[in-house]
């Protein structure tokens, strides 16, 4: 499912992050602790996404993040698919389904990495690559007790340090990228955003439990 890949396959400052060129002059890559501490910055953020899907379709949106471990992605009319991470899950609401999301944890989820309550990414082994790709920094990360899980690709631009995009390859070698617009941080987001059970009941769901 394309929604699941997104984040569990799991998802250009226009293109995919591509390794650094041999003879084009690099800039140094942003620090991991910069990096770290630009995500520690904030706890809400907000951004319109344009996200490519492993088989080459084109899904548009808006994005919310509410660290920790709080992400809502909803998708642009006239699809009324949505990915809700809350409570150590994350639930796909399929928009062809009249029953409740399908349901996986949170941690074994690429993105998990960077919703935590504290992003570290010195951590060891976290970091498997992290280089400069002209204009912007590449860092690639994975859950280094369970690489099994997948790795997600982040592209930074410099000068404020600010989030791009991100390319999360599922344990099947699938990739889903998330190209991200402005990212507004500091955003007022509201609890019932992130509430399964109230976004159910705007959607007349049932229940299988």
């Amino acid at each position: 499912m394309k929604r699941r890949t997104l984040l569990a396959s799991m998802g250009a400052a226009a293109l995919a992050a591509l390794p650094p060129t041999l003879g084009v002059a690099q800039n140094a890559p942003i620090s991991l602790d910069e990096i770290s501490r630009y995500f520690n910055s904030f706890r809400t953020a907000q951004a319109d996404f344009t996200q490519v899907n492993p088989d080459g379709s084109i899904s548009t949106g808006r994005l919310m993040i509410h660290r920790p471990g709080r992400v809502r992605f909803e998708y642009d009319a006239p699809d009324r698919s949505l990915v809700l991470a809350a409570g150590g899950s994350v639930n796909i609401f399929d928009a062809r389904s009249n029953t409740e999301p399908s349901s996986y944890p949170l941690s074994r989820t690429p993105l998990n990495l960077i919703l935590d309550d504290t992003v570290n990414l010195s951590r060891e082994r976290m970091v498997v690559e992290h280089y400069a790709d002209g204009p912007t920094t590449v860092v690639l990360a994975q859950d280094p007790q369970h690489p099994e899980y997948g790795s997600i690709r982040l592209v930074f631009s410099a000068d404020p340090t600010e989030l791009r995009q991100w390319v999360v390859t599922d344990d099947t070698g699938r990739e889903t990228t998330v190209i991200l617009g402005t990212l507004r941080t500091g955003v007022s987001l509201g609890s019932m955003l992130f509430s399964i059970d109230l976004e159910m009941q705007r959607r007349g769901l049932r229940s299988n439990r």
